[in-house]
């Protein structure tokens, strides 16, 4: 094809991709089928990728995220954004309506659902989207174009624009892509998000773009930051002209008067909850008239012209049914409480982890009990306490073996966990395979939980040293694979053998050990040999270590089956040799870190031997001598002033990708 034909159909081809992206993700009123979609996309691709000079920034195909970023650059907002005083009783719904009424005679106020995720600025020069940012400290943010780039809602290129505009939404993660998310860190043995709201913000803040692309993250806009060219007199006539645009605004906002007017809209949104595909928690209830909204003002850190009603948390009381007993992939027998389906924050929750004997016994839980049970700003159910014993009800005991195999199952000194030892469970096989090809183990891409399932139940597999022995016929005689996707994992399976030796340390599945602890295992014994013969006392010396952890690994590494499992994959030519520097070099030499947060799998103490065991300095205060800060879940002040000073933040896998 000529290149001036190319460039036409590329242009074709992208608009007519926008046009069904914005009906399938805004409109939600999809014109082809996803079939149709597909075709159109991959001849886009095809296209682009014979003449790269043709593909354009804003091309539908540049969604699927770019290469990784080392870090976020800063981004001053050059209007605030600013956050909403929280209310959470109507009587002070009522206090706000009385003291805007006072200043203003009788204002219009729009009422609207609000978002439960991460706000953030977008930013359109001449129709084309060029920045979007965090909100950070509501002053400075952080650039993360890259990722919402992924999100197919936010407009790439707007028709008929104004020459600057700056736009502020709400990033969120639907619920149905945050339980999938859940389950399949679940079965990978990470540490699931606690709700969607703290996925979305995990997701968005993602170094690596393609990431969050796979998080399937929405968003919502509901304010004008900025606009050049275009005036507007109130809040809904500023909506109702970015819905024109082709944004994705706010849902269902309206206009009332009164206060009676206003409390049934909050009712109404309050009972649509249950009905919704995304969290809300609460109202937001703002003046309508942006002249009226100066006359108010604002305080240093909120508008008086708006406030946000909070829905308060939920508990409800249900009847205990059963208490289910699962086995995980280090033989964990986890139970969980199976109860009378309640609705809780919008949706119907029936079942609850009860976490091991202790919980139970501490609650003393019974099944037949009537049991309370909360989201409290969580989406993942826990269960309180019990309120009522049934008449004939006995306490509940974990049983004396595994309820999947047989064996008898064992409880460690000093742990709370029941375990079922035998390696050989079925329960255990499929979540081990799993976690011996996910990201942070073997990293074998294409070999997801599904495929591997469709593996392990067609026989395939029973062991990782098989992954190594599969063939392309073999693969071909199964339901989802053909030439190319075939292709495509044996080359991955291979590229894998030169995996790192911590890489494989922590595919192993030993107890205990994590990726970091893997990494400073290879950093002492930098062979899978050295490794084999170390003796406990060796391993507990590791800066980091203890006798649990140096236990695990000796234990570990002289059962029979794992013996034979580490000679299969040397014979299949893995990697068993360590190749980064030592954990003994001092890389961090000079280098002061700032913790703060709660670290997904590290604790604190952790993380400061880890960073001092490279020569580094950790600190308790944020200042400009600081290089890294390693911000984890609810950080706060230190995580705002280290923004504001331009600090490098890190994540605990940045960290750890770090000591690699």
């Amino acid at each position: 094809m000529e290149k001036e034909t190319a460039k036409k159909r590329i242009a074709e081809l992208s608009e007519q991709l926008e046009k069904y992206s914005y009906q399938y993700y805004v409109l939600d009123d999809p014109e082809i089928s996803d079939y149709e979609f597909d075709m159109l996309m991959q001849e886009l691709k095809s296209l682009e990728e014979e003449f790269p000079e043709l593909t354009l920034p804003t091309s539908p195909t540049q969604r699927v995220g770019g290469t990784a970023l080392n870090t976020f650059e800063k981004v001053e907002h050059t209007v605030q954004m600013a956050s909403l005083q929280d209310v959470f009783s109507l009587e002070q719904v009522q206090s706000f309506i009385k003291k805007s009424r006072d200043a203003l005679g009788e204002p219009l106020y729009t009422v609207e659902p609000k978002i439960d995720g991460l706000s953030v600025s977008l930013e359109y020069t001449d129709g084309i989207f060029t920045r979007g940012s965090t909100r950070g400290d509501g002053f400075v943010g952080e650039d993360v174009t890259a990722n919402l780039r992924t999100i197919r809602s936010v407009p790439l290129k707007l028709k008929n624009a104004p020459e600057y505009l700056e736009v502020r939404g709400e990033v969120y993660m639907p619920r149905e892509s945050f339980f999938e998310l859940v389950e399949a860190q679940e079965i990978e043995g990470e540490q699931p998000f606690k709700n969607p709201r703290n996925a979305a913000a995990g997701s968005l803040r993602q170094k690596n773009p393609k990431i969050t692309a796979q998080r399937k993250l929405d968003i919502f806009i509901f304010n004008v930051q900025q606009c050049e060219g275009r005036e507007f007199t109130s809040h809904k006539e500023s909506l109702d002209y970015l819905k024109e645009l082709g944004f994705k605004t706010v849902p269902s906002y309206r206009l009332c008067g009164e206060y009676d007017e206003i409390c049934e809209e909050i009712n109404r949104i309050g009972e649509e909850r249950s009905k919704l595909s995304f969290d809300i928690d609460g109202v937001v209830i703002k003046v309508n008239d942006l002249a009226q909204r100066e006359a108010m003002g604002a305080t240093a850190k909120t508008p008086k012209w708006a406030v946000a009603y909070k829905f308060p948390p939920e508990e409800k009381d249900t009847k205990l049914l059963d208490i289910e007993v699962n086995v995980g992939r280090t033989g964990a027998i986890t139970p969980v409480a199976i109860f009378e389906p309640i609705i809780l924050a919008g949706t119907s929750v029936s079942r609850a982890v009860l976490h091991n004997q202790d919980f139970i016994d501490e609650k003393d839980i019974r099944i037949g009990d009537i049991i309370t049970v909360r989201k409290a700003g969580e989406i993942i159910p826990e269960v309180l306490r019990s309120v009522s014993h049934s008449e004939d009800s006995v306490p509940f005991r974990l049983p004396e073996v595994c309820p999947v195999c047989g064996t008898a199952s064992v409880r460690d000194e000093g742990e709370s966990v029941l375990r079922c030892p035998n390696v050989e469970c079925p329960a255990q096989l499929l979540k081990n395979m799993i976690h011996f090809a996910s990201k942070n183990a073997m990293n074998i891409d294409g070999l997801g939980p599904a495929n591997m399932k469709l593996f392990v139940e067609s026989g395939l597999v029973s062991s990782p040293a098989d992954l190594y022995t599969l063939e392309k016929e073999q693969l071909l005689t199964l339901e989802r694979f053909a030439e190319k996707s075939a292709d495509n994992l044996l080359k991955a399976i291979e590229k894998s053998k030169s995996a790192e030796l911590d890489r494989l340390v922590y595919a192993l599945g030993i107890r205990n050990i994590g990726q970091r602890a893997a990494v400073l295992l290879c950093g002492k014994f930098p062979s899978m040999d050295e490794l084999l013969k170390a003796e406990k006392e060796d391993i507990a010396s590791i800066e980091g270590f203890g006798d649990i952890m140096a236990e695990s690994v000796v234990t570990s590494l002289r059962e029979s089956h794992r013996i034979d499992l580490i000679n299969k994959l040397r014979e299949a030519g893995v990697n068993m040799e360590y190749t980064k520097q030592s954990v003994g070099d001092n890389r961090f030499e000079g280098k002061t870190f700032v913790l703060t947060g709660t670290l997904p799998t590290m604790k604190r103490s952790d993380a400061k031997k880890l960073i001092e065991s490279f020569g580094g300095k950790v600190s308790s205060s944020v200042s400009k001598k600081t290089d890294y800060v390693v911000a984890g879940e609810e950080a706060g002040s230190k995580l705002v002033k280290a923004q504001e000073l331009g600090i490098e933040i890190l994540s605990e896998a940045d960290l750890l990708e770090k000591t690699r």
